[in-house]
């Protein structure tokens, strides 16, 4: 009963903060006026290829195009997570009293993650990018992970794509070199992903509790894998084609790139510390975690 009034009382919290602070992406998002291609489209220092001997080759112009490129398959990819997201909330919800302020706060969050997809989806198509997808195999795993994934290991893989858009995101919004139109976005992803997280890590407490060590091994490895897809997948392979580059070189001095590896690394610091205090930073875990550069 003490968790379910706890969690009450977060879940009225995060409602009261909804109601006082939350934004229409249609109306607060600059969408009329003509991209810029003098800016941006997230800080350089975020791109891939920052720091590589091709980036030091590339022009300015070529710089913006591809950072452009990948703000937009950033933002894809989030729409695809939101998607997953979305369903596995309904699905926590889906024979819970409608009375409750939890399940009130989860339905308040699904609106969110609607709002936020319709923004990104025209975030990209502003930005002059093609509708960027994960692939087959990132797909089929995402639809298996909706459909499978319960308690703490959906609640815990949600945490997981929000806090590490939410470092990047809180960088590029507060960033000069960035389109304007993008940092609103970004500004706005920022402020109201941060309630979603709060009750994420709530939620993520509370199913713990009651879960055992077996129940507890398993769910810390759904997560990283999960956690390696989600990543993995934010940058598609195509952006660099699409900017103009040498696709197959681009993707090889990306993976080697240890500027952004430590990036990624440095965004997941306080994640890992979260999810090392409640136990699901096992060995398994951990291998995937090193694969995807989060520790």
């Amino acid at each position: 009963m003490g968790n379910t009034i706890y969690g009450d009382d977060v879940a009225r919290r995060l409602l009261d903060s909804s109601a006082q602070l939350s934004y229409d992406p249609l109306t607060e998002v600059d969408w009329d006026t003509p991209l810029d291609t003098d800016f941006h489209g997230a800080s350089p220092e975020w791109s891939t290829l920052y720091g590589t001997a091709y980036w030091d080759e590339m022009t300015d112009a070529q710089r913006k195009e591809l950072t452009r490129q990948e703000a937009a398959s950033v933002a894809s990819t989030g729409i695809w997570f939101e998607m997953i997201l979305q369903q596995m909330v309904l699905r926590d919800i889906y024979a819970k009293d409608p009375t409750d302020d939890t399940v009130q706060w989860a339905l308040t969050e699904i609106a969110d993650e609607c709002r936020h997809s319709i923004m990104f989806a025209r975030g990209a198509k502003k930005l002059r990018a093609p509708a960027y997808r994960p692939h087959r195999v990132a797909l089929e795993l995402g639809r298996f992970f909706k459909t499978v994934a319960f308690g703490e290991a959906a609640y815990s893989a949600i945490l997981v794509a929000e806090e590490v858009l939410d470092v990047m995101q809180r960088d590029w919004m507060r960033d000069e070199r960035v389109v304007p139109f993008v940092r609103t976005i970004n500004n706005i992803h920022v402020v109201e992903e941060s309630r979603h997280m709060k009750f994420a890590r709530e939620e993520t407490r509370r199913h713990l509790a009651r879960a055992g060590w077996l129940r507890r091994r398993v769910h810390a490895l759904l997560i990283a894998v999960a956690a390696h897809v989600i990543v993995t997948s934010m940058v598609n392979r195509k952006v660099y084609a699409n900017a103009g580059l040498d696709e197959a070189r681009a993707l090889r001095e990306a993976k080697a790139n240890e500027h952004h590896k430590s990036m990624m690394r440095a965004s997941c610091s306080g994640l890992m510390e979260f999810l090392d205090s409640v136990g699901l930073l096992t060995g398994p875990a951990l291998f995937f975690y090193r694969r995807a550069h989060l520790v």
